[in-house]
């Protein structure tokens, strides 16, 4: 199944689970899992949450960053790759000076 991003509406969520300005998403979603291709600008987070019935994956296309996962910052970039365990608590906070951009999945369990 091809998911084509660019034909999709970008939705623009304010203050995403308490972060600081909005949150920029397109977001396939089905039965199974929610698959997105998110995108923060300078000085933009989503707020603290806990995965309590699933997990997540996130692999950064372009910026930098922070995660913050359990209390432990994680510095990421174009490249890296952050999980989420399901049970476990994160936050992401662009603190670069370009968007952070990146694709995320959170499977169903």
């Amino acid at each position: 199944m091809l998911i084509d991003f660019s034909n999709m509406e970008e939705a623009v969520i304010p203050n995403m689970r308490g972060g600081e300005k909005e949150f920029r998403v397109r977001m396939h979603t089905d039965d199974l899992a929610r698959i997105m291709q998110g995108r923060l600008a300078p000085g933009a987070s989503i707020g603290v949450h806990t995965h309590a019935d699933d997990c997540e994956v996130i692999f950064f296309l372009t910026g930098s960053g922070k995660m913050i996962c359990d209390g432990v910052t994680e510095p990421v970039q174009a490249g890296s790759c952050h999980y989420c365990p399901k049970g476990h608590s994160h936050t992401m906070i662009n603190d670069g000076d370009q968007d952070l951009t990146f694709f995320a999945v959170v499977p169903k369990q």
